[in-house]
């Protein structure tokens, strides 16, 4: 079987879309991106290599495609995993050659619902257990969601910061923000928490935030989290608080990724 490098990019020592279709599912055509000057950190260094991922206590479905760079439905596609998207520790999850998941990642999209009645919750996190008869899988309560793929109304900044680093679409897959320790960070945009935790390489105490089917945001390197998988947050609200953790420098690594792939915060973000 050929050897799978699988991507992460991230901010620590390990290592635009168009305006008008920001906040929907749209074709899998990448925006012109900028790129940075900076020295360059690969994050992808550590990531496991094959054709199988095998899945870690904490792990919900939605790191786990993160880490691997993948849309969460192409993932859970080859999986043939079905929402609530339920994953136990151990269980071998399949990972495709690039060409598989990029077709892939573009029938997930071109399938992906347009609206849903305002009753239908969006999946919860499930977080990977270890697999005993008497232990389910453990699943957080959320509060009742929007429409599955309701439009993000408005992207607002997480934190009160200096841009330190830009985006680069070779290796470095977000912005990084500078500040003082204990510093506020927010949610970007509403949506729901579906990772909080410290296992994805790279990243330290990472959240990750579901805001509809094609949009995620990830918040890493905090000194404190929150907030829990499965709470419903709100634009502006306090998710984190900004540290170091995986990295030697307080600092947001702060990220938004469409269809799984990351693109340029900065393209979203208002100006200011």
């Amino acid at each position: 079987m050929a050897a799978l490098g699988l991507l992460l990019p991230g901010c620590a020592d390990n290592p635009p879309v168009t305006i008008e279709n920001r906040s929907v599912a749209a074709p899998d055509d990448m925006p012109e991106v900028r790129s940075s000057g900076a020295s360059v950190v690969d994050y992808g260094a550590q990531l496991p290599r094959g054709p199988d991922y095998i899945v870690q206590p904490g792990d919900t479905l939605y790191a786990v495609a993160f880490r691997l760079g993948m849309d969460f439905r192409a993932l859970a596609e080859i999986n043939a995993i079905a929402p609530p998207y339920v994953i136990r520790v151990g269980q071998p999850i399949k990972t495709a050659p690039q060409a598989v998941t990029q077709r892939s990642l573009v029938v997930a999209s071109q399938n992906a619902p347009k609206s849903a009645p305002a009753t239908e919750p969006a999946s919860s996190a499930v977080v990977a257990t270890p697999v005993t008869s008497q232990t389910p899988p453990r699943r957080v309560s959320t509060t009742t969601e929007p429409a599955v793929n309701a439009p993000v109304d408005r992207w607002v900044w997480p934190a009160r910061a200096k841009v330190d680093r830009t985006f680069s679409d070779d290796l470095h897959k977000g912005v990084d923000l500078a500040g003082s320790r204990g510093d506020p960070i927010s949610a970007t945009a509403a949506g729901t928490v579906v990772y909080a935790g410290t296992g994805v390489t790279g990243y330290g105490a990472l959240l990750i935030v579901k805001h509809n089917e094609t949009y995620l945001s990830a918040y890493g390197h905090n000194d404190a989290l929150l907030v829990a998988e499965g709470e419903r947050v709100q634009a502006g609200q306090l998710i984190a608080r900004m540290g170091s953790s995986s990295t030697d420098a307080v600092r947001l690594h702060f990220e938004i990724r469409r269809n799984g792939r990351p693109v340029d915060p900065l393209r979203l973000l208002p100006a200011r």
